[in-house]
């Protein structure tokens, strides 16, 4: 015990800025055991905390800086990227997107508490072009936040882990092995986890090329955009779009006969929210839903218009929205629950 705490000691502000940073940069190491157990060793010399705190800051802030410029140079693209990183469920992104339309910057005080949420909010901070220091100032803060919460918790239940500890040393080579193991079976659950959810959600998908030969050819099929009302603002719409947000004024297809053809599209990278739209929409009855590949991104590569949502004005009474074909849209929330 005598041995791993000198070591600790000697390398421990080492280990864990470079146990952040791998973290940040996308690897899916854990981050949260390795500040308490350098908190616990620390315990006896309470005046080393605010060192651990800052290494963890300074391995954080290196790592989100490049995620953050590259986001500012790539836009979204950069988000596809963080998800085939990742081990989270991509899903995350559309619930970041909203958090993040709502708060701004701010949400980097807390987002990393969530997992999934860090890395999509340093993203979005990128491609809203968020001024450098102020993407520090709360990056940092969010950072500093979280690294104290974990030596906090090192603190106050260091005689478990000091108990725990010992009985690795003890155990050798065994207790190694039993590190790495657990280790290995938490990235296999992780890893599992994500493969049943992206084969749940895989159906088939229409490109952009396809969808924009349909309406060429006169077909009138239902696009839904399930994108925030706030993205929608910002970056654009496919013309005819019926607007099938949670938090829209509440429109659905419910009206509409089940074998009508409905295209949904998102932002997300996977298409995982027009995915799981799909999903709900086939649980109701309809039988030819396609989520759009690529979403909107793949349609202005293309060349095709992008248009802008004629109503703004939040406290007005939203305008009527009607499909392709002149139908007006029901309560989406029927369809869905």
């Amino acid at each position: 015990m005598h041995d791993i705490a000198a070591l600790i000691e000697r390398y421990g502000l080492v280990v864990v800025f470079v146990n952040v940073f791998l973290s940040q940069a996308g690897i899916p190491v854990p981050v949260f055991p390795t500040i308490v157990v350098a908190a616990a060793l620390a315990s006896g010399n309470v005046a080393q905390i605010p060192a651990i705190v800052l290494a963890a800051v300074a391995g954080s802030l290196l790592a989100d800086m490049g995620w953050f410029l590259a986001s500012r140079q790539y836009g979204r693209r950069i988000l596809g990227v963080l998800c085939r990183l990742s081990l989270s469920p991509d899903s995350c992104v559309r619930r970041t997107e909203t958090l993040y339309t709502r708060l701004g910057a701010v949400s980097l005080v807390f987002a990393r508490f969530v997992p999934g949420l860090g890395l999509v909010s340093i993203a979005l901070s990128g491609i809203t072009q968020v001024s450098v220091p102020v993407f520090v100032a709360f990056d940092a803060a969010g950072a500093a936040l979280y690294a104290s919460g974990a030596a906090l918790v090192g603190l106050v239940f260091h005689n478990a882990i000091f108990a725990a500890l010992i009985t690795l040393a003890h155990l050798g080579g065994m207790g190694i092995v039993l590190v790495v193991v657990a280790f290995g079976i938490y990235l296999a659950a992780r890893w599992w986890q994500r493969h049943l959810f992206i084969r749940q959600l895989r159906t088939d998908k229409i490109s952009a090329v396809e969808l924009a030969g349909m309406l060429d050819a006169g077909e009138k099929p239902v696009i839904l955009d399930v994108r925030s009302p706030e993205v929608r603002r910002r970056d654009g719409i496919i013309p005819g779009s019926v607007f099938a947000h949670p938090e829209d004024p509440q429109l659905s297809v419910a009206t509409y006969p089940r074998d009508v053809e409905i295209v949904v599209y998102c932002s997300c990278p996977n298409e995982v929210s027009a995915a799981l739209a799909a999903r709900h929409l086939r649980r109701a009855g309809f039988r030819k839903i396609r989520p759009l590949l690529g979403g909107l991104d793949a349609w202005s590569d293309i060349g095709r218009p992008i248009g802008r949502e004629a109503q703004t004005c939040t406290s007005c009474e939203p305008a009527p929205i009607l499909t392709p074909d002149g139908i007006r849209t029901a309560v989406w929330s029927d369809l869905i629950s």
